[in-house]
């Protein structure tokens, strides 16, 4: 028996069941990489960040998730470069899907019992979405933003519903804008950390302060 089409699990109708003691013997996720790319670069490297937003209250499948990230990503590489990007899938199938299996062979009427007991087995995993949740999103350097915008178009087609790109005003992944992220370098409130950064406030010890100002 093949697999249902995610239009029989495209709603939130019921409360999230995710994996647990009770709920054992789940099948794992089909999406097992959620950075891909040049995922090492520093934050200063790629200050452009382009998302990909849910329009609607659904679930996706961890399956069209996979989908969408191998689509995108070998479009970008084609076009760009392996080491030109660094794309994250920001939701998780944590929602386990369940099937009320039946019979379909000879003589299935006499050991079916049709809607007797009709809570079903798991079958798959979904991620729960809500209207503006961002999905996928990728950070590149300036020159490469129409190849973005074209890979996260693609990968639109394999999810159900329907979403947005938009293109950040925020610094690569970080929560600053561009102009407080250069205004923190400057006055030393933000110190690059990886691909994110560390924000130091007005609080705290005099000496932590005084150690920070001479590094």
């Amino acid at each position: 028996m093949g697999r249902r089409p995610s239009r029989c699990y495209r709603y939130c109708k019921n409360k999230p069941y995710p994996k647990s003691r009770f709920c054992r013997g789940v099948p794992d996720s089909k999406i097992r990489i959620y950075d891909v790319g040049n995922k090492r670069a520093g934050v200063e490297a790629f200050p452009l960040a382009v998302h990909l937003l849910s329009d609607e209250l659904q679930q996706i499948s961890s399956e069209a998730l996979e989908a969408a990230r191998v689509t995108a990503n070998r479009f970008i590489i084609k076009q760009a470069g392996k080491d030109s990007f660094h794309m994250r899938i920001r939701v998780h199938p944590f929602h386990v899907l369940r099937i009320n299996k039946m019979l379909s062979c000879a003589g299935a009427d006499r050991l079916q019992t049709g809607m007797r007991g009709a809570y079903g087995k798991p079958y798959g995993l979904a991620a729960r979405v809500s209207i503006g949740q961002i999905l996928m999103s990728i950070r590149t350097k300036d020159a490469n933003k129409d190849v973005m915008v074209e890979a996260l178009r693609r990968a639109k087609y394999k999810f159900p519903g329907r979403q947005k790109i938009l293109i950040s005003k925020k610094w690569g992944f970080t929560k600053l804008s561009r102009e407080d992220y250069q205004a923190g370098l400057e006055n030393g409130t933000v110190v690059p950390d990886g691909n994110g950064i560390k924000i130091y406030g007005n609080h705290g010890k005099l000496s932590s302060y005084f150690r920070r100002v001479a590094a």
